[in-house]
């Protein structure tokens, strides 16, 4: 029994005396900042909220930013819709409805897509200011959309995405 005991604790001895041995011998210093830096869950959701409030205060920004886009750039952005939305005169709805004339139309209205319970009783209209708050994060925006796509975080772009489905409609609204 005591040659057991004796062979355990000198196993232990053994590795504990290399491991310090390594370390003097290949000791590294740790960098100040990690490589991979993690933001925290709250951290993020409070930047996100603070994006979706100041989108929903400052109606202004997209106003402004029509300026500096077209709707030929909207035109490339919206590829990325064009895979659940349809955005042609008579167009069918896919996954997503048809988005033919929707700045300007009430949310939800089309009668032959069957909309979430959420954007049913949304009840909008799809203003500039409206759909630039929604393209940023639409599960945000409507809380329980169905709508999945994660939204568009460069205002531009946004921009550029709504002054193309303005110009997609028989009556686009004025961009004053």
């Amino acid at each position: 029994m005591n040659k057991i005991i004796f062979s355990i604790l000198a196993a232990v001895v053994l590795l504990v005396g290399i491991n310090k041995v390594t370390d003097v011998i290949y000791h590294v210093e740790k960098p100040e900042k990690s490589a991979y830096q993690v933001e925290s869950l709250a951290a993020v959701s409070s930047t996100s909220a603070q994006e979706t409030d100041s989108s929903k205060t400052n109606s202004g920004e997209i106003m402004a930013l029509f300026a500096s886009t077209s709707a030929a750039e909207g035109a490339k952005i919206f590829k990325k819709c064009a895979a659940c939305h349809s955005v042609a005169e008579g167009g069918a709805n896919k996954i997503g409805p048809a988005l033919w004339g929707v700045i300007g139309r009430q949310a939800g209205s089309i009668s032959d897509y069957k909309y979430s319970k959420a954007m049913s009783a949304y009840k909008k209209i799809w203003s500039f200011e409206e759909m630039n708050g929604f393209l940023i994060k639409p599960k945000e925006w409507i809380n329980g959309t169905k709508m999945a796509f994660a939204g568009l975080k460069n205002a531009k772009d946004r921009a550029a995405v709504i002054l193309y489905m303005n110009e997609n409609s028989n009556k686009p609204l004025p961009l004053n």
